[in-house]
């Protein structure tokens, strides 16, 4: 049997390419390989910062995140995925750049889900910061006219300190736990036609499981969609 070389690395289904932090990442979080039964290969930009990206919206990020995407894809990663859901943003660069399946956000997940409920329902998207998501992040993962809700937690105290500012590098995750309720329950009181959720931002997927299980939506995330694609472009099973 011949066997097809050419890449540094084998069976690895999935590259993340990492933004630079050091807060925990708990279990679900993509930047916790131990969460999936695949392995994954790390890519870090050195020097891109939440704060650069979110905030900033810095475009001399891109050509780093670009070399980053080409490097995993030489290493032989099959899939390549982010750590940041505003890096939706370079979503079309970075497909563009590589020859392997590139989903840099959540978001690209609402057209999706959209599709998968009534027409009078809208899907629920939270994210890390509202007020900086913009029409060039929706457009860049191909959403148009889906009926939406965007919430954000940029309020919030700890999740700002600690993701948004980092200001400090440890988290309470019973605090953090609650802050993440009180904007999906605030979400859902002003808007009940909501039919499923969005997270964009990574750092809530450790609490997936709890807001399906309290709030009875769908909730979709980085984490189940890497699954998916993991599942994909490595396929094990008919």
């Amino acid at each position: 049997m011949l066997i097809k070389g050419g890449i540094n690395i084998c069976g690895v289904p999935l590259g993340v390419i990492s933004l630079e932090s050091y807060f925990p990442k708990p279990d679900g979080h993509i930047k916790h390989p131990a969460s999936f039964d695949f392995p994954i290969l790390y890519k870090t930009v050195q020097g891109a910062t939440i704060d650069r990206l979110i905030r900033e919206r810095d475009p001399e990020l891109l050509k780093p995140f670009i070399e980053a995407a080409k490097e995993l894809e030489r290493e032989g990663v099959k899939a390549i995925t982010g750590s940041c859901g505003f890096l939706a943003l370079h979503q079309k660069a970075l497909a563009d750049a590589v020859d392997i399946p590139v989903f840099m956000s959540s978001l690209i997940q609402v057209p999706l889900v959209s599709r998968m409920l009534k027409s009078d329902q809208k899907v629920g998207v939270v994210v890390a910061n509202s007020e900086a998501l913009s029409m060039d992040h929706l457009v860049g993962v191909g959403i148009a006219d889906e009926p939406l809700v965007v919430a954000g937690m940029q309020q919030q105290p700890q999740f700002a300190e600690v993701i948004l500012r980092g200001d400090t590098n440890d988290l309470d995750m019973d605090v953090f736990e609650q802050e993440l309720s009180s904007v999906v329950a605030q979400m859902l009181r002003d808007n009940p036609d909501v039919g499923a959720i969005v997270l964009e931002c990574t750092d809530l997927s450790h609490f997936a499981p709890k807001l399906q299980q309290r709030f009875g939506l769908p909730v979709f995330d980085l984490t189940s969609l890497t699954r998916m694609v993991a599942a994909a472009v490595e396929r094990k099973i008919a």
